[in-house]
């Protein structure tokens, strides 16, 4: 495949063909961190599906946050869906008016204390894209350096580790980071920046 090739596929990869009618919708539970939408949909074949349901959330954010001596700024925290305490990079959600990049540095300096550098988005990606109508804006911010200290909402419990890039492909090579919104940009990146990852 060309170049020419590749742009003309990368093109019409994702679009909006075969997309279902709503023929109704209604919400059944609408609260500050879930809401759950029912809608009656009709298929392009005119079949028809009167329960599919979809869950709403604000965009999300997560950051690959590096400081200049190389180390990852990792989180531990408990979560209470798989019972586990693991580690993570820092994530979050996107407040009303913030871009995807304000929400993402403001997310690591309050999780962390960490800030500065230099940033880029290098991912948008969906965490289900059958049943949740929102994104993963994936950022690496490089050159962090402590510039503060953690201000976490009464709920978090977040502890910060720095690893070392080694440390980190282990969690990955083991299955032990079990968020794959973020396995996702952790496997990108170091796919895309000379990764020592080996079986």
């Amino acid at each position: 495949m060309n170049r020419s090739d590749k742009n003309e596929f990368t093109e019409k990869a994702v679009g909006t063909d075969r997309k279902w009618k709503i023929v109704e919708s209604e919400y059944l539970f609408n609260r500050p961190w879930l809401t759950v939408r029912r809608d009656k949909v009709e298929l392009p074949d005119g079949r028809t599906n009167d329960e599919f349901y979809v869950l709403e959330y604000p965009d999300w954010v997560n950051v690959i946050a590096i400081t200049r001596d190389g180390e990852f700024v990792m989180e531990r925290q408990y979560r209470h869906g798989i019972g586990l305490t693991c580690y993570e990079i820092c994530a979050g959600v996107i407040e009303k008016g913030e871009t995807p990049l304000d929400a993402a540095k403001r997310e690591l300096l309050e999780e962390t204390g960490y800030g500065n550098g230099q940033w880029k988005e290098i991912m948008t990606i969906s965490g289900n894209s059958s049943t949740t109508n929102n994104y993963t804006h994936c950022f690496v911010a490089t050159g962090v350096e402590k510039i503060g200290t953690q201000h976490l909402d009464h709920t978090e419990d977040i502890s910060v580790h720095l690893l070392s890039r080694q440390e980190v492909e282990a969690l990955l090579e083991n299955n032990l980071i079990s968020q794959a919104l973020m396995a996702a940009p952790l496997w990108r990146y170091f796919c895309t920046n000379g990764a020592s990852l080996q079986k």
